[in-house]
């Protein structure tokens, strides 16, 4: 049988990847065609074309980009001695050199747009100016290489080269006229500022150059083959065979080149070795790929049809379980979570990649992608602008989407689903009315992301910190960044906190960064030891992952301190370290609720503990309402602390509701503040905005030098006093076990049964016996079969083992790796669980 191309790609991984660049070099005439060809696609992909520039859709954007070209014009014209453009010091701020390339790459793309009717369309003059700015930033700040790089790496290695290369390929006719040796001597420079690299080009050794990095440094170089004419053809294969690594889906156990950045079989991303970034990275990448996929439609250089399925995978199982009704989830964002611009625009950028890349595909998943676009439009609670796409043809493709009455709305989720991204230590669960996002942290994930004075204050955003989105609400108005503006650190939803107080960056040591050179260790700003124990630590616990049974779901994970306190001695002395509280979670899953499960809660140093089992905003004359029920069923209302049965907050003015159930809790504190805080301090480069929002805090405070305690509370989504009333006497739900050792309920009308063991020997629950740590979920229907799922938390256990006491059952349904046999007094279920990184194994049993 014949082995396709298709075949070998999904067979072959890493090594079938090479079957997508042809292995016969091209005749001479054939490279300059397809060389020819890539430019014009280039010019097509930012500026437009005729065709979809001559339809209205675009006018708004052609107006954007006219008006964006004249300002710079502007700054040119107003620039003093020694500037480029008015007020844009060069010359020690990184940055501001970037800013320079960028707006010249502005000022070009005005000059290429066709049916523009600006004058600045085909003027030469404005365009011999670009190039004369070109010169004048490589003769003064670019070009002498002792000069250069100081500041981010990113801007030298990436940022300038993305805009050098843009506004080179948009006026390369004219350069190779007015300015023939510019190009040379840029491509020169461009490979001599890739200092990551090896010899001026890529190092997929780097650390520097992997995911989204590496699609936008390769996409450079791209650009920059072709630009170079006869003699960039091989720059050209070499930078797509670099860039396919991108494509290549993670194997934690078997690395390409040690990098663990890049999509994994879960759909799971992650960007800088250990952060969970699909918002942020991960719809950088997807967008560049598929950019890249544009610019190489009709040349010969790569078969990008084939690359095209592993893209829709992409989009299927990574991004969609994380947007909501148009919003991208914040536990997804690292750094992005303080930015001003919110999950509406994260997910603009993801529709326009998700718009091209349909019209790359065909038949039903060109459909199903169409209908997704359609869906997030319907959906989501902020109008989507097309103005902000990079592409006019990706306005008037989206705009034919959505005229298409042929193309129903359609989501890539099944309406309930329950997603463990366990490759990243994130979990989302989602039914119709709300999503839950939980993240989760361990000695594999960083707990955060705080770099260049951005998210100040992340010390407990990986520690089981939760976002409970409701359907129709504007999520500006219950996250994004005004969440963590006005909501505390230590506050967060579902977080354990000890009560302290704790320095930022920028405060402990008068810079973004921690500086320290010298030591042993060579802390700067971009060294390994800033990131390990700075920007994005890890936990110290591998204990972090959760089962999934069909559209249910658990998760679990033990809390810890940081490699930064655990290698404490290892450290300057200078270098300030902050201890954590201690806590055992469990997360289930299920249709109207999240139960909640907390053991050990308490501190290891004496300290005072505080647990947050919500924290809502509203805006401060929303009309806002807290009413309960006291365990001796008295009423209550408004804020205080008190032994409650339950709760109810409601958002009359947002018709948005939120129920608490607490199952097994101490006395809980409500309060219901207003809060003024500036966005400043979440973010250095924030504008000081000030933002006052009224903040729900529901909290479990623990004394200092109290005894661990635990607790046990439901949350219920869109909960009516009266559903709130029902729950009595563990009915539906019942908690089956609540220790450091073992966490496990019940819920009796879904028939379902779900624990997490987090220590070795054996544990029991309710019929359920579980040999060491693992996450289990068993459900058992009513005249119908008993279902079983599986997963290895840890990561590290080659196999679980599992008795369902009662009478014997036969497997009808397994996984792979999954065996059933009888056993003393039940049914024994074993997992080989040997590599397989937390993915869930499912057994269908029946009498």
């Amino acid at each position: 049988m014949e082995i396709t191309r298709r075949r070998l790609l999904s067979a072959l991984s890493a090594a079938g990847l090479l079957a997508v660049i042809p292995t016969l070099p091209a005749s001479a005439a054939a490279a300059a065609a397809d060389t020819a060809r890539l430019l014009d696609n280039t010019v097509g992909v930012f500026a437009g074309t005729t065709e979809s520039n001559a339809r209205p859709e675009t006018a708004a954007k052609l107006a954007a980009i006219d008006r964006t070209a004249r300002t710079n014009l502007k700054s040119m014209d107003d620039a003093g001695e020694g500037e480029l453009f008015a007020g844009l010091t060069l010359g020690t701020d990184d940055a501001n050199l970037n800013t320079a390339f960028k707006r010249l790459y502005e000022i070009a793309l005005a000059t290429r747009t066709p049916g523009s009717l600006s004058d600045l369309h085909g003027n030469t003059a404005v365009q011999h100016r670009v190039i004369d700015g070109l010169v004048w930033l490589h003769e003064r700040y670019y070009g002498d290489q002792s000069k250069g790089y100081y500041g981010n790496w990113f801007n030298w290695e990436i940022g300038i080269s993305q805009h050098v290369s843009k506004t080179l390929a948009l006026l390369v006719d004219e350069v190779r006229t007015y300015r023939p040796a510019l190009i040379t001597t840029y491509v020169a420079s461009m490979d001599a500022y890739l200092r990551n690299g090896t010899d001026g080009d890529v190092n997929l050794d780097s650390r520097f150059h992997t995911g989204a990095n590496l699609a936008d440094i390769t996409t450079n170089r791209i650009l920059q083959g072709a630009l170079l004419g006869a003699g960039g053809e091989a720059r050209i294969r070499k930078a797509l065979t670099d860039q396919l690594t991108v494509f290549v889906t993670i194997d934690p156990y078997r690395l390409n080149h040690g990098v663990t950045d890049g999509y994994y079989a879960d759909g799971s991303f992650i960007q800088h070795a250990s952060v969970a970034y699909t918002g942020s990275y991960g719809k950088g990448l997807l967008t560049r790929v598929v950019q890249t996929l544009k610019i190489l439609d009709g040349t010969g250089f790569a078969h990008g049809e084939e690359l095209v399925p592993t893209v829709q995978r992409w989009v299927r199982d990574g991004f969609a379980p994380l947007i909501f009704e148009g919003w991208m989830m914040e536990i997804v964002k690292g750094r992005a979570v303080s930015r001003p611009d919110g999950g509406y625009t994260d997910v603009a950028v993801v529709v326009e990649a998700v718009v091209d890349l349909s019209s790359l595909s065909a038949g039903a998943e060109a459909t199903a992608l169409k209908s997704y676009v359609k869906h997030i439009r319907s959906t989501s609670r902020a109008a989507l602008d097309p103005t902000g796409f990079v592409s006019p043809v990706s306005i008037v493709r989206y705009a034919d989407i959505i005229g298409d009455a042929s193309v129903p709305p359609a989501d890539l989720n099944p309406a309930s689903r329950s997603v463990a991204f366990n490759a990243m230590d994130k979990t989302v669960h989602r039914r119709p009315g709300y999503a839950f996002a939980l993240a989760r942290s361990s000695d594999r994930i960083s707990k955060y992301e705080y770099m260049s004075g951005e998210n100040l204050m992340p010390w407990f955003q990986g520690d089981g910190a939760y976002y409970l989105y409701l359907s129709g609400q504007d999520q500006t108005q219950a996250y994004g960044v005004d969440y963590f503006t006005t909501v505390s650190p230590y506050g967060l939803a579902g977080v354990t906190a000890p009560v302290e107080h704790r320095g930022t960056i920028p405060e402990l040591y008068g810079k973004p960064y921690y500086d320290n050179p010298g030591h042993p260790l060579n802390f700067t700003s971009s060294s390994e030891s800033q990131n390990k124990y700075v920007y994005f630590p890890r936990g110290t616990n591998p204990y972090s992952g959760g089962a999934v049974l069909g559209a249910y779901g658990a998760a679990g994970a033990v809390q810890s301190s940081d490699v930064a306190f655990q290698d404490r001695a290892l450290l300057p002395d200078d270098f300030v370290v902050y201890r954590n509280a201690t806590a055992t979670k469990s997360w289930f899953l299920l249709d109207d609720e999240i139960v909640v499960l907390a053991a050990g809660v308490g501190d290891g140093a004496g300290r005072a503990v505080t647990t947050t089992v919500d924290a809502r905003t509203a805006a401060p004359d929303d009309q806002v309402s807290v009413t309960g029920e006291l365990r001796d069923g008295r009423p209550w209302t408004g804020a205080g602390t008190a032994d409650l049965r339950w709760l109810r907050y409601a958002n009359a003015t947002l018709r948005t509701c939120v129920g608490y159930v607490f199952l097994d809790t101490p006395k809980v504190r409500v309060a219901l503040d207003k809060v003024t805080r500036s966005r400043r301090v979440v973010r250095t480069a924030n504008p000081d905005t000030p933002v006052t929002r009224t903040v729900l805090g529901v909290t479990v405070d623990r004394a200092a030098g109290a005894r661990p305690v635990s607790l046990a509370y439901a949350l219920v989504p869109n909960a009516g006093e009266a559903g709130l009333r029902s729950y009595r006497g563990g009915q539906p739900l019942k908690v089956l076990a609540n220790t450091v050792r073992l966490q496990a309920v019940a819920h009796a009308g879904l028939g379902l049964t779900a624990a997490n063991s987090f220590t070795a020997g054996r544990h029991e629950a309710a019929g359920l016996h579980i040999d060491g740590p693992a996450s289990v979920l068993v459900r058992r229907e009513r005249r119908g079969p008993t279902t079983v799922a599986v997963s290895d938390p840890t990561m590290d256990r080659d196999r679980i083992s599992v008795l369902l006491r009662g009478r014997p059952l036969r497997a009808v349904r397994a996984d792979e790796g999954v065996r059933v046999s009888r056993a003393h007094g039940g049914t024994r279920i074993d997992v080989d669980t040997h590599h397989a990184y937390g993915r869930s194994f499912t057994v269908t049993l029946r009498d």
